[in-house]
C-alpha cells in the first residue's frame, strides 16, 4: 500500500479537507492509523495533526 510508505520517506505536504475547507500542512508522518482511517502529521513546530483519510485531497 502507498500509504505505508509515505512512513519511510520523511517530510510531505498534505492537502486535505477540513468542514468543507481546504488545508495544507507540511511535516513529517507521525503515525498512519488504519483501523480509525487517520494519518497523524508532526509540523515544524512538534505539533501533532490528525488528518482523516477520506478528506486526503493530494500527498506529496
Amino acid at each position: 500500500m502507498f500509504l505505508k510508505k509515505l512512513i519511510k520517506n520523511g517530510a510531505v505536504t498534505v492537502h486535505y479537507y477540513e468542514n468543507g475547507s481546504l488545508q495544507t500542512c507540511k511535516g513529517r508522518v507521525y503515525n498512519l492509523n488504519l483501523y480509525e482511517q487517520t494519518l497523524s502529521l508532526k509540523d515544524e513546530k512538534q505539533n501533532i495533526l490528525f488528518i482523516n483519510l477520506s478528506g486526503i485531497e493530494d500527498i506529496y
